[in-house]
């Protein structure tokens, strides 16, 4: 018995922002695009701006999370000192180029933040069953976006940086007095700069590529021996987009929040 066989024609590709929806689909990737353009905006002109990224007033000893770790600078925080001699003098100084690039990799090349953007700023796809302006697709297996494959090794820097603004918030919660002695005291800047690192944990523990990792590169997790500690990173993994906006608008307002310390605009209070 012969099986009738139907064919039917492929739905024509839709033109671009051509779509059935009837709801608001365009809102989420206009907040996306304007949330990432402010952050870019703001982030480059604060890391060019080396003036007013730390403070000592009262006894505070505070390090904005862009500066830091502190390689080169005019703060007291620099390891090895201030611009070196070897620097090109028609070469725009600031000590966030040292640094600012890990963390900055990591987000733009993180999975989650990935989906954002294509959306927001290339409309690959501008939305769910929203028509975009291509007609094909090459996926990550081409240049240049092949290159986000990095995003593993970037984890394992961002896992030191997560050390590094630690030790930042720790030093916030020591007070030098008129003689120079360090007390341990808390101050608006300390919980600033504690709530900062502890985002950015949630963030970072939540990664897919530590997730992947910490299960023991097991593609199927029923093979794992480390289920336990993949299932760990899963609970932090289903927030991910949460962390993500959440650590990525808190590193700028305590960067903001140093600056105008440091500028006399804002006076940081000393709880005890």
């Amino acid at each position: 018995m012969s099986v009738p066989v139907t064919s039917a024609p492929l739905p024509k590709q839709t033109k671009f922002g051509q779509t059935m929806r009837k709801d608001a689909w365009w809102m989420q990737p206009l907040l996306v695009f304007l949330g990432f353009s402010a952050f870019i905006v703001y982030s480059t002109w604060a890391a060019f701006q080396n003036a007013h990224y730390w403070v000592e007033a009262g006894g505070a000893d505070y390090l904005s999370p862009f500066y830091s770790p502190e390689i080169f600078g005019a703060s007291p925080h620099a390891l090895f000192g201030p611009k070196p001699a070897w620097w090109p003098g028609w070469l725009l100084f600031s000590p966030t180029l040292f640094v600012l690039w890990a963390p900055a990799g990591f987000r733009f090349t993180c999975y989650y933040y990935r989906g954002a953007y294509y959306k927001a700023f290339w409309a690959d796809p501008l939305n769910c069953t929203v028509g975009e302006p291509r007609k094909t697709y090459l996926g990550e297996q081409y240049l240049p976006l092949i290159l986000q494959n990095v995003h593993r090794y970037f984890l394992y820097v961002a896992l030191l940086f997560i050390l590094v603004l630690g030790h930042d918030a720790w030093r916030s919660m020591w007070f030098a007095d008129a003689a120079g002695v360090k007390h341990f005291g808390v101050g608006v800047g300390t919980i600033v700069l504690t709530v900062n690192v502890l985002l950015i944990c949630g963030y970072t523990f939540g990664c897919h590529s530590l997730r992947h990792l910490i299960g023991g590169f097991m593609n199927q997790i029923s093979k794992s021996p480390c289920s336990s500690c993949y299932n760990a990173v899963s609970c932090l993994n289903r927030k991910h987009m949460m962390w993500a906006w959440f650590s990525l608008f808190w590193v700028g307002f305590t960067d903001v929040y140093v600056r105008l310390c440091s500028m006399g605009i804002w006076h940081d209070v000393r709880l005890f």
